[in-house]
């Protein structure tokens, strides 16, 4: 269905380097290049990738795709030093021959002031996203994202139960990038469509949590880019029923609100993408609920 692909458009960035999965990178490279051929390509996004690895990547590249392969796109992870990280991405959009480019940057900051720098130094060059903890109210560094043309980056997961954000952390989110028009993604945690228990990583003995799905999230932002109420949005992101969320040939339902093809797309401006670790999880969980 049309509006299922709008929302779903390029939204998972592959992370299978990171946990729970934590792929070999050898290994996750061979992913990417199969999800990349599949037919459900069109909702695959960047491979995420930290930049003390982007050497390493460029030997694979090398070796298993030809120069007139379309270029992988790249999100890169930053480490300690900002600006040895900068000059690896150089180097390696230089020597990568059209194979793959990086043009997207992630990173923690340590505070308002290194945002300001860091925003600085990738203007124009790699679109930036900074990572926020949920647990403080968000406004501040929004606005500095705001003001230096960055993105806001959320973790709503993790591997222990205490990875996971309330869901009034997550709704502030949202409209504090909603009210300062800044685009974000999320991370972690977001293998499943709707919200549910489900287990922590994949050992025999992992736990259970009560997880966000992506479906929650990103039409929580789409709604709420249309004017919806928080509260209603808040009840969006603990939605668990697939009963009560409708897909139509050119519209979203959920309960009595409404989102048409249109809104859907001037949202996705906005709400960017998810990283997981999965690419099958997430699709095969639209698939069991009969929208793909």
């Amino acid at each position: 269905m049309p509006a299922v692909r709008t929302l779903l458009n390029g939204l998972i960035d592959y992370a299978g380097l990171f946990p729970p999965a934590k792929l070999d990178l050898a290994t996750a490279a061979a992913q990417y290049v199969s999800y990349r051929s599949g037919e459900e390509s069109w909702a695959l996004g960047r491979f995420i990738i930290p930049a003390s690895r982007l050497t390493e990547l460029g030997t694979i590249l090398a070796s298993r795709l030809p120069p007139s392969a379309a270029p992988w796109k790249l999100s890169t992870i930053a480490g300690a030093d900002f600006g040895i990280d900068l000059l690896t991405i150089d180097q390696f959009n230089l020597s990568a021959r059209g194979r793959a480019v990086v043009d997207t940057i992630e990173l923690r900051p340590s505070g308002t002031a290194s945002v300001a720098s860091a925003l600085k130094s990738t203007t124009g060059r790699l679109e930036t996203y900074v990572e926020i903890p949920a647990t403080n109210d968000p406004a501040g560094l929004i606005d500095v994202l705001a003001q230096g043309g960055g993105r806001a980056k959320i973790r709503t997961g993790g591997v222990t139960a205490d990875d996971f954000p309330e869901p009034r952390q997550v709704m502030r989110f949202l409209r504090r990038c909603q009210d300062a028009a800044v685009p974000f993604k999320a991370t972690a945690g977001l293998h499943h469509a709707l919200r549910g228990a489900h287990r922590l990583t994949y050992e025999p003995d992992s736990g259970c949590a009560l997880m966000f799905g992506f479906l929650n999230v990103f039409l929580a932002a789409a709604f709420l880019e249309q004017g919806m109420a928080d509260d209603e949005a808040l009840a969006l992101l603990e939605e668990s029923s697939p009963d009560n969320l409708r897909f139509e040939e050119d519209a979203v339902l959920w309960r009595s609100h409404r989102l048409g093809d249109a809104e859907l797309a001037q949202a996705r401006r906005r709400a960017a993408a998810f990283g997981s670790c999965s690419f099958r999880e997430p699709m095969d969980g639209l698939r069991a609920m009969r929208l793909l």
